[in-house]
Parts: structure tokens; sequence; C-alpha cells
């Protein structure tokens, strides 16, 4: 009997689905597995990226990320990291096969059914595949599984959650990881450094200022504001580069917006070249966050 029995592509915000495999199982079981699959999907936005409602005979995984889930649902025997790791294939799949418009826009069930063909050739990969064959793929999977586990629900728990039986159950849920950054550069690093030095220089500078403005009128508070606020800018722009935030772009430009204002504030405090300075590191920072992007697929995961 193959491991993975259905699986589909689905909308985050509100659970249409847009592909599924074909389906050659009919029993009671599994049709009820498909029912309560589908209740899962309506609630996908409340749950992390990654997470698994287990049963009986049959387990439900999930993953999403941005506005797309993959559903799958698997025989008991199905290790979880081979049925994330197909999830993973049929994730990157779809969304090389279509934009975030075309999803958007969807409006009828199964909105892509020239997919259909692809999720079934996938699926009938990974049923006849070995781990041994998948690899370093399967275990990078297993490693991220075991580093932050995904969310563990009962089937029952989909009931619950969907007001279908009595009760006030609470789920509790992980945070898991849902994105996958591109590695770190050697500019990258760079930026970092350069970053942290400055932010430590206008948190010295404002600290320093603070103290000796205590007993000075208040036209100083602009200057100080002027150091802390780059100051806090500059780690944001580290944490920016670091983690995948939604609109970066727009995070970005507000933080150097910030950075360059208050740097212009402080002529006077400082010259013309330590404001060169600060504004040029802030704009390598800025270069290097919105060059790295989310990581590319991984090949090499059984397809």
């Amino acid at each position: 009997m193959s491991m993975i029995l259905f699986a589909c592509v689905v909308r985050v915000r509100d659970g249409l689905p847009l592909s599924a495999s074909t389906d050659f199982y009919h029993t009671q079981d599994f049709l009820e597995c498909r029912r309560r699959l589908k209740t899962l999907a309506l609630r996908l936005a409340q749950y992390p990226g990654r997470g698994s409602a287990e049963g009986c005979d049959f387990n439900i995984h999930f993953s999403s990320l941005r506005d797309v889930a993959c559903m799958a649902i698997c025989s008991r025997q199905c290790p979880a990291a081979m049925a994330f790791c197909f999830l993973e294939t049929v994730w990157w799949e779809f969304t090389a096969s279509y934009d975030t418009t075309c999803i958007g826009l969807a409006s009828r069930p199964y909105a892509f059914l020239e997919f259909d063909s692809i999720l079934q050739k996938v699926k009938w990969h990974f049923n006849h595949v070995s781990c041994v064959q998948m690899g370093s793929s399967l275990e990078k999977i297993q490693e991220e599984l075991e580093f932050q586990p995904p969310v563990v629900l009962t089937l029952e728990d989909t009931d619950v959650a969907n007001g279908i039986m009595n009760g006030h159950t609470q789920i509790h849920l992980e945070p898991a990881p849902n994105f996958r950054m591109e590695p770190v550069t050697a500019l990258g690093v760079l930026s970092l450094i350069l970053n942290i030095m400055c932010a430590a220089l206008n948190l010295i500078r404002g600290i320093h200022l603070a103290e000796h403005s205590l007993q000075v009128a208040h036209e100083e508070i602009g200057n100080i504001l002027a150091f802390l606020i780059p100051f806090i800018a500059c780690i944001f722009q580290c944490y920016l580069y670091l983690f995948y935030s939604p609109a970066r772009t727009r995070k970005v430009v507000l933080l150097l917006l910030f950075i360059c204002l208050g740097n212009v504030y402080l002529h006077g405090l400082r010259n013309v070249w330590q404001i060169l300075f600060h504004i040029g590191v802030a704009s390598l920072s800025s270069h290097q966050i919105l060059t790295r992007q989310l990581q590319e697929k991984q090949w090499d995961c059984g397809v």
C-alpha cells in the first residue's frame, strides 16, 4: 500500500482547494479523514507552517508558506520527514508554475487542474523512492523537525476547532520554521559588523549626551533622539538581514530614511565624513537585506 495516499494544494487565507491528486481510496475511514482535511484547510491561517493531525490509521500533514499550503493524507507507516519533504517539493513545483497574483485571483475550487498531473507524478515518485535514495534532503528535513517540531494535533481536534463537537479544548501551538534564507555572504557579514558598530556608536553618544543634558534645556532632546532612533534602526536592519519578514522592502526603506534623517539632524555634532560613513553603512545593509532572498528549491528533495 502507498504511504502517501492523497495530496492537495490550498490557499491559506480561505482554504480554497487549488489542485488535488487522484483519489483511489473509498473506505469509510479514509473518507472521514478527507472530510477532516477540508475542515483543517479552512483554519490553516491559525496554525504554524508545519503540522500534523494524527489518527488511528491515517495522518494528515500540512506545510504552508505565504498564501499557499500543501496537505497530504499519509498512512501511519509514512515517516514524517518524508511527508514534509514531499509537501515542500509540491510547494516549490506549484509556486514555480503560478505567481501570487494568479493564486490570489482564483475564485473557484480546483482552478489549477493542469497541475493535478504534476502533483500525481510527484506523489507517485515519493511512493516508489526509498529513504536511502532521498539522502541528504531527508536528513535536512529530519534535522529541522528535531530542532523545532511541527505542531501535533489529533483528527478529533480538527472537529473541535471547527465547532463540530462540544467543549472548549485549547490547542497549544508551537512555532514552526516557515522560511529558509539563502546562506549569509561575506559582504553580508561585513555589513552586519559595520551596522553593529554604528549602532554601538549611536547608543554610546546618545546615552553620553543624555547624562550631560539632564540639567540643560529641552533643546537637547532632539539630539538625543537623533542618536537613539538610528541605533534602533541599525538593530532592526541586522534582524531583517538575518531573518525573513514580510513587507521587507517597505521596512528597509523606512529604516534607511530614519538613519539618514537622524544623521543629517546631527550635523554639527558629527562632521560630514562621519555622517557619510553612517549613511553608507545603512545603504550597504539595505542592499544586502534586499538581495538576500528565500532559499531556492532544493532539487535533490526526491524529484
